[in-house]
């Protein structure tokens, strides 16, 4: 079929991260992206990643 989806987590300068697809988190375009983890296979081990990250402090929930 096609090509896998792999996403990432994205932390922004207000400590909240996102989950978005790897081609959005790659680029110059994104500078407002401060750190990047992955990338996940799917988007829910991208979710079960982010709440690890949450509880180490790392990021904060939105």
């Amino acid at each position: 079929m096609g090509t896998l989806q792999t996403w990432h987590i994205v932390k922004h300068p207000t400590s909240n991260c996102d989950i978005v697809p790897s081609h959005e988190a790659s680029g110059d375009e994104n500078s407002e992206i401060v750190e990047k983890w992955g990338p996940f296979d799917s988007q829910g081990e991208a979710i079960a990643r982010r709440v690890g990250l949450i509880r180490s402090g790392k990021c904060q929930p939105i």
